[in-house]
């Protein structure tokens, strides 16, 4: 088995001088109807209960997110460890039930405290 350190070299050979040519030109832009079709993909195979496909498809969207990190990290803007630490940092926020004091007694109340600090968090983003 492949371990994610090696499908973020695998990615980064691809994106290289010696590399894949469509994976070399791709853009932000031109990866919109790919993670769209993707995205699409994997709730076809979640409707379908196709668990082998759906592993697949969420597979297609890793490397995704993994390449439009690699195009932001050679541009300066942004990394894999970036989007990593942004995700972490915003489910453990958002979770102070699960990582602090506050109580959720059930998915609603849960729901609710997500939706309470997301609001939050919008008020004071200029």
């Amino acid at each position: 088995m492949y371990s994610f350190e090696e499908l973020r070299s695998v990615v980064a050979k691809l994106r290289s001088e010696h590399g894949c040519p469509w994976d070399r030109e791709q853009t932000f832009e031109s990866l919109k109807p790919c993670l769209l079709e993707e995205v699409g993909e994997v709730v076809e195979a979640m409707e379908h209960q196709d668990m082998e496909n759906l592993c697949e498809e969420l597979g297609d969207v890793l490397y995704l997110v993994l390449l439009y990190s690699q195009i932001a990290g050679e541009k300066g803007l942004f990394t894999f460890d970036n989007v990593a630490d942004g995700i972490c940092e915003k489910m453990i926020r958002r979770h102070p039930h699960v990582f602090g004091s506050a109580r959720a007694s059930g998915p609603e109340e849960s729901l609710a405290l997500w939706n309470e600090i997301k609001k939050q968090e919008k008020v004071k983003k200029p």
